[in-house]
């Protein structure tokens, strides 16, 4: 699939240089930058979930100097 842009000079500008920075068509930078910004708000997400699951959990924390001194290292 393909779709097109539109970008004003600067923004064209700014996706040139860093598609030269990176060595890549700017069709390329941008997919890769597309993708990225997904999978950062999705793993932003799950450990959003994650965090909340653990808080209703009631469990606790404690520092690392615990668990070693309970292991004796």
């Amino acid at each position: 699939m393909s779709f097109p842009i539109r970008l004003n000079d600067e923004e064209r500008k700014l996706a040139e240089s860093y598609a030269k920075i990176h060595g890549v068509s700017v069709g390329a930078a941008m997919k890769r930058a597309f993708f990225e910004k997904i999978e950062d708000e999705y793993d932003l997400s799950v450990a959003e979930e994650a965090h909340r699951e653990y808080e209703e959990s009631g469990r606790k924390s404690r520092p690392i100097s615990e668990l070693w001194k309970e292991l004796d290292l």
